[in-house]
């Protein structure tokens, strides 16, 4: 069975430009960048802790990391607003009744 992947937003403050620049790095591997230090991704649960585990390993206790789950419905109005490619669904979503 398919684990099924939902829309995230990967937000950070870093306040080191090493730091930054590593996170940076390993976070396009994972999604797309938005502007001020945002990332949006799909990710599966295990590829959402290995990503977090990753970025546990680059930061500091003075840097902070959000990871913001949006839901496929919140993902379909978000898409209507503007840039209606920007949060197309994967094809292999489903819906539960």
């Amino acid at each position: 069975m398919r684990e099924t992947q939902n829309g995230y937003w990967v937000c950070y403050d870093i306040r080191n430009p090493k730091r930054w620049r590593k996170a940076y790095k390993l976070l396009q591997g994972y999604g797309e960048r938005i502007p001020y230090s945002m990332f949006r991704c799909w990710l599966n649960q295990q590829a959402r802790e290995k990503l977090r585990w990753e970025l546990e390993q680059v930061l500091a206790e003075e840097d902070s990391l959000l990871l913001i789950r949006l839901p496929n419905p919140c993902l379909q109005g978000l898409a209507s607003y503007k840039h209606l490619a920007s949060w197309p669904l994967p094809k292999e979503s489903h819906r539960v009744i």
